[in-house]
């Protein structure tokens, strides 16, 4: 039988191993080692995973990297609300502390049971968050709790925009909201999405 790996491991070693040379060492992001007591803050507090140095500019990332089993998926998602939690501090998720500017996802080639055999990405996307908040802010990305399952691309007053549905895990605990990669690519180009493969 297997040894157990936890999430983070399964993280650490598709950063380390994947991500480092198939999306960052391509675009010429060199990683900032950080003090492992800030680098925990910065994790808890901003939802900042790492931070990288590129042209003299500081690039601060979150990322989120799944098994093999979960390819047919194509689109990320955001946590977005914990109502249910008695405190009421607590019940604002990812959405509203998020600090990173950008949001590494991928799909790995293995399961986390067979670390080793983790050599590529089926598919990765590197994505501005940034301009993803500004287009939900402007209305060009709208999140609606519409008893929906999917992301749709939807005209609003003649102007084409993405539609993303707030889903709710089974247990009633928290929210979350899907963005389809490929609409983010279709409507906004490389504008948002920095570098994929395997979304279109």
């Amino acid at each position: 039988m297997s040894p157990y790996i936890s999430d983070r491991q399964f993280t650490n070693y598709i950063h380390n191993n994947v991500a480092i040379p198939n999306i960052y060492n391509p675009l010429n992001w060199e990683q900032v080692n950080l003090n492992e007591d800030f680098a925990e803050q910065i994790d808890m507090q901003n939802g900042i995973d790492y931070v990288f140095r590129h042209n003299g500019q500081i690039k601060t990332v979150q990322e989120r990297f799944r098994e093999s089993k979960y390819r047919q998926y194509s689109d990320f998602t955001i946590r977005y609300r914990r109502d249910g939690n008695m405190h009421a501090d607590r019940r604002e998720s990812e959405y509203y502390k998020m600090q990173a500017q950008f949001f590494t996802y991928g799909i790995t080639n293995c399961l986390k049971s067979n670390l080793p055999s983790c050599t590529s990405f089926l598919k990765y996307a590197l994505i501005d968050l940034e301009k993803v908040y500004s287009k939900i802010d402007n209305g060009e990305i709208i999140i609606r709790d519409n008893n929906r399952n999917f992301c749709r691309i939807i005209e609003n007053n003649g102007v084409r925009i993405i539609e993303c549905p707030v889903k709710y895990n089974r247990d009633g605990s928290s929210s979350f909201f899907p963005i389809e990669i490929s609409f983010l690519i279709e409507l906004f180009g490389n504008d948002i999405v920095i570098s994929q493969n395997g979304f279109i």
